[in-house]
């Protein structure tokens, strides 16, 4: 019991790590626990648009799991990798030794990393559109960074991408606004509340 206690406190400090964004002039990027949530919901959605028969519980353990590792090893983004060594296996190994969900989620980890099956593909994908997701809101607040790696966004989203509908979702988030869910909601107050005007 004491390693599951020590394991839910240690996710629970993912809520405290800064993702590598920020070091590229951008403080208001979203931490690593955002970063979970959005992707298993992104999943979820690819998911449900494939069509395909395909287990929404793994993909949403695998969604939970799939960058807890960096809470000891650290988000290495690309240019730092080339100059340091990872051990996420050690790194998760570690985390999830002697817990009661150790060798199931590690397993999953293992599974995602490899990228054979679909749950791992459709996972993948949603970490992938999570972050054009948040450069699209970066470039709401008047951040340039999204203008700045659009080519390369677009050729992840052209060679990187497994699934038909990410690739439609990656073409949808960039005509988007952020804003759009709440400022043009019927249930607004303008649209649909005590500012609604009347038609005349």
């Amino acid at each position: 019991m004491k390693r599951d206690v020590d394991l839910l406190y240690e996710l629970g400090a993912i809520r405290l790590i800064d993702r590598q964004w920020r070091r590229f002039h951008s403080t208001n990027f979203a931490n690593l626990a955002d970063h979970h949530f959005r992707v298993a919901w992104i999943a979820l959605v690819i998911a449900a648009r494939e069509g395909k028969k395909v287990d929404t519980g793994k993909i949403v353990k695998m969604a939970l799991v799939h960058d807890i590792a960096e809470s000891r090893a650290g988000d290495v983004d690309y240019l730092s990798r080339q100059y340091v060594e990872r051990h996420e296996d050690i790194a998760i190994a570690d985390m999830l030794a002697d817990t009661s969900v150790g060798k199931e989620f590690l397993e999953l980890w293992e599974e995602y990393e490899k990228r054979e099956c679909l749950e791992a593909k459709i996972v993948k994908d949603a970490d992938n559109l999570d972050v054009d997701m948040e450069l699209v809101e970066q470039g709401a607040q008047g951040n340039p960074l999204g203008k700045t790696w659009q080519s390369n966004r677009t050729i992840v989203a052209n060679t990187k991408l497994y699934t038909k509908t990410a690739r439609k979702l990656f073409d949808e988030i960039q005509t988007t606004d952020p804003n759009d869910w709440h400022a043009n909601s019927p249930k607004n107050r303008i649209n649909g509340g005590d500012w609604k005007q009347p038609k005349k």
